[in-house]
């Protein structure tokens, strides 16, 4: 197949992409209001609790196997690999711009964390439907596929919330006092779209005294507490521990409802007496598996749909370097998509990723995808380049229709 019949095919997703985008982008405006604020977070929950984990959940376990699940060890690495090679760039153009300190965690995470979930979920399935595939029967391809994606979206978020967030919130911590959020924040995550509300505002106390008073009887409490807890058996210190843990933000953040999604597929999968219940047209429970692909079918554009609207938010703009936003879109679109060729196809040529075509241009695909759109949430989080973070995502996404379609024509080409 050559080169034009090539782009024509990868177009194709990425021309569906931005009408469904520009669709979201319409509605989220505040003449329509549509998808306004209030609405993109009940959508946005709707997307986490149900739509993300089901997506993920059924083409896993439809596609999983004890026997190919070793197969894909190499994902989770060459993913690790983008964040790496990424934070690398990301530091070398903080240096190079001389960002200001609080933007400095901002420029790295956009620069290593792409957006692993909902694009490749969107382009990768467009592609195998495509007439002109390069990878075969489409019902094959799409099965596959989305296994692929899947897997993608639910290492890369295990990876946004312990990497980049970390990273993010160092950075964070140098901003001066001028440019925090009063508001106390509950974090709520879906997938690669999320969302903060804002709780009540903080107010000082209006009686000095008794706020000492109350500071030495905690103080008090606190020491006999202490004492107390000599007494305290190990079973009990084990579910106070697991107690934390569950109610902690960061915790609930790396396993979201997708990433338990996939957590089920696995098992469902990889599990051959459960696989029999449920997978396949002769499976006594696949009417589970039909209806959890049912569900998952409709993340894809009401995903899309959210990414338009969160781009308004960077037509109002804010005061970011242009050499920065220059250096972000080289990284994304130039640098890391040539290393990433560099890698894949050193791996294979050492027999460390199997050669099928589709999943080599899976990997391939996640060096040249635009930011993850968590990182927004982060910003929002910390109340550090949140304007900022808004511009660079607009810029990057536009570009995105380019830059993706570009490099999703070569990987075809180079895979074929």
């Amino acid at each position: 197949m050559g080169f034009v019949e090539l782009f024509g095919v990868a177009s194709m997703p990425v021309i569906k992409v931005l009408l469904i985008t520009a669709v979201g982008l319409l509605l989220g405006l505040e003449n329509v209001n549509l998808l306004g604020k209030d609405a993109r977070i009940q959508v946005n929950h709707l997307v986490h609790y149900v739509f993300n984990p089901a997506l993920v959940g059924g083409n896993l376990a439809d596609t999983i196997t004890f026997e190919n699940v070793v197969l894909l060890w190499f994902m989770p690495v060459n993913i690790l690999l983008t964040f790496i090679i990424g934070s690398a760039l990301g530091w070398i153009l903080v240096k190079l711009t001389r960002a200001p300190k609080h933007l400095e965690g901002l420029i790295i995470g956009v620069c290593s964390a792409g957006n692993l979930g909902n694009l490749p979920i969107i382009i990768i399935p467009a592609i195998c439907k495509d007439k002109g595939s390069p990878f075969g029967d489409s019902n094959v391809c799409y099965q596959y596929g989305m296994a692929y994606a899947s897997l993608s979206m639910a290492v890369g978020a295990v990876y946004i919330w312990t990497y980049v967030y970390n990273i993010m919130r160092i950075s964070a911590n140098v901003v001066p006092n001028e440019y925090y959020r009063t508001n106390s924040f509950r974090l709520e995550a879906s997938g690669e779209i999320l969302e903060y509300f804002p709780e009540d505002e903080y107010s000082e106390p209006e009686n000095p005294a008794k706020d000492k008073e109350d500071d030495e009887y905690t103080l008090l409490l606190s020491s006999n507490e202490s004492e107390e807890k000599v007494k305290v058996p190990s079973s009990a210190k084990v579910k106070q521990l697991c107690g934390k843990l569950l109610v902690n933000s960061n915790f609930r953040a790396i396993f979201s409802p997708a990433t338990l999604g996939a957590i089920v597929g696995f098992l469902v999968g990889v599990i051959p007496q459960i696989r029999k219940l449920m997978i396949g047209n002769n499976a006594s429970l696949h009417v589970i598996q039909d209806s959890v692909t049912m569900i998952g079918d409709a993340a894809v554009p009401v995903i899309t749909l959210i990414m338009g609207a969160n781009l308004i938010k960077g037509l109002k703009g804010a005061n970011t370097s242009f050499w920065t936003i220059i250096g972000i879109i080289v990284v994304r679109y130039i640098f890391l998509p040539v290393l990433g060729i560099l890698v894949i196809k050193g791996a294979t040529q050492l027999g460390l990723v199997q050669p099928d075509p589709l999943y080599q241009f899976v990997l391939l695909l996640q060096y040249a995808l635009p930011p993850a759109m968590a990182i927004g949430t982060i910003a929002q989080l910390f109340g550090a380049g949140e304007g900022e973070c808004s511009v660079i995502m607009l810029w990057t996404y536009v570009l995105a229709s380019v830059a993706v379609t570009l490099w999703s024509t070569f990987f075809m080409w180079l895979v074929a």
